[in-house]
């Protein structure tokens, strides 16, 4: 049968107008992006492919003022267009840029289409007394799944999150920043057809970066977002022959940075965000291994200020899949790292602590072959330096090792623990004695597997000149 070419790609959204600027009062808003149309539909025959979804456009930005009156606020960008059917499924269109990211749209189709990304997150406009804070990125929309019976396709692969915006600037407070989007799952391959085979499961979609929090001069810093969370993998062909794999997890997204404060008493550093979780792995089909657990993002450092901000805690990885293979030694879905840990920001009187290092993943089973192994831990963040150091952040588990399934099969390695992060350095003469170490490390869940340690304490301050 000859191929029938790809349907048409949808057109993609307008972009929203821009708001209006204020003279001693309050500014315009922006207008909303328009969302991306549908892909056209292939025309069903073998070889087609549906069309892709347009992109959506991005909202309008606030206008500006000055004075002490109010900016605009951003719109909201538009939703991404689904993809069209076909023998193959168009790709889901990308969510537009805006105060809020939009969503991206479904691919579908026999062999599915990929999910669209989300859209980034707009960032907070500049303020006296407080800025804005920066918007969330859009959701990666979810993989389309295979629905062919026949044969073994694959679904589509899970979209990512979009970043979230930076917090506004200001004199006042920092605004915070926007919280990363969550990354789409990786969709279901075919899972009732006999001739089903060497079917590996779509990889999820890895979650955005959290937006970092505005910095002030003469206030408090703006905390940073958290980072979104990866999307699990799909599953591979699950009811026919033989090497059938497991989608591995999307990566957590990064938190992001705390906004630097002032000098002054009283001024904050502003708090890291924390990373986001890895996508777990999904179970292999027969005689197959599970897709990987993914790592964890890491937790964003803490700004500086009369009292440094905190580091934030790094996230923790995906689980390994779970064994299908019945042969002895065929490793099944390892367990993600841990995200490392925030370094605590810098300050006068007192550091940031750091944050805490994520836990490794947990290993996957194996189903009468040998289990996976199991996460490192990640390595707790560095405290601040101050007159008292601040303390450094605990190192986070490993990650349980994956049991063995059957006769002669073998658990897998435990993860190592992380290390646990250094104690800030005390100030210079007449200042307060440096912090402490960091806090003990995990336990390693495994005999074989190395212990990560302590880490040392601050230097001390010196003692005051006569």
């Amino acid at each position: 049968m000859a191929t029938t070419p790809a349907a048409a790609a949808a057109a993609g959204g307008n972009n929203g107008g821009g708001g209006g600027s204020g003279v001693g009062g309050d500014a315009g808003n922006g207008g909303a992006g328009g969302n991306g149309g549908k892909g056209g539909d292939g025309g069903g025959g073998f070889g087609t492919v549906g069309g892709d979804g347009g992109k959506g456009g991005a909202g309008g930005t606030g206008g500006a003022t000055n004075g002490n009156a109010h900016g605009g606020n951003g719109a909201n960008g538009g939703n991404g267009g689904a993809g069209g059917n076909g023998f193959f499924g168009g790709n889901g269109g990308a969510g537009g840029a805006g105060a809020f990211g939009g969503g991206g749209g479904t691919g579908s189709g026999i062999g599915g289409g990929n999910g669209g990304n989300g859209g980034n997150g707009g960032a907070g406009g500049q303020g006296v007394v407080q800025g804005g804070a920066g918007g969330a990125g859009g959701d990666g929309s979810h993989g389309g799944p295979a629905t062919n019976a026949g044969s073994g396709s694959r679904g589509g692969a899970g979209g990512s999150g979009g970043h979230g915006g930076a917090g506004g600037n200001a004199t006042g407070v920092g605004g915070k920043g926007g919280a990363g989007g969550n990354g789409g799952n990786g969709s279901f391959g075919n899972t009732s057809g006999p001739g089903a085979s060497f079917v590996t499961g779509a990889p999820g979609g890895s979650g955005g970066n959290g937006g970092a929090g505005g910095s002030n001069p003469n206030g408090s810093g703006g905390d940073g977002g958290n980072g979104g969370h990866g999307g699990a993998g799909g599953n591979g062909g699950t009811s026919g022959l033989v090497g059938n794999v497991g989608g591995s997890g999307g990566a957590g997204g990064a938190g992001g940075a705390g906004g630097n404060g002032g000098n002054n008493v009283g001024d904050m550093g502003g708090k890291g965000g924390a990373g986001g979780n890895g996508g777990s792995g999904v179970g292999g089909g027969i005689n197959a291994k599970g897709g990987d657990g993914a790592g964890g993002g890491a937790g964003g450092a803490g700004g500086s200020g009369y009292v440094g901000g905190a580091g934030g805690r790094g996230g923790d990885g995906g689980s390994g899949g779970s064994n299908g293979a019945t042969t002895v030694g065929t490793v099944s879905g390892g367990g993600g790292s841990g995200g490392n840990g925030g370094q605590g920001g810098a300050g006068i009187v007192l550091g940031g602590d750091g944050g805490f290092g994520g836990f490794g993943g947990t290993g996957g089973f194996g189903g009468g072959s040998t289990g996976g192994n199991g996460g490192n831990g990640g390595t707790g963040g560095g405290g601040g330096n101050a007159a008292a150091g601040g303390t450094g952040g605990d190192g986070g588990n490993g990650g349980d090792s994956g049991g063995g399934g059957g006769t002669g099969s073998a658990t897998g390695l435990g993860g190592d623990s992380g290390v646990s992060g250094a104690g800030g350095n005390g100030g210079a003469s007449g200042a307060i004695a440096g912090g402490a170490g960091g806090g003990t490390s995990g336990p390693n869940n495994n005999d074989d597997a190395t212990p990560g340690g302590p880490a040392p304490g601050g230097v001390g301050g010196l003692g005051a000149t006569p």
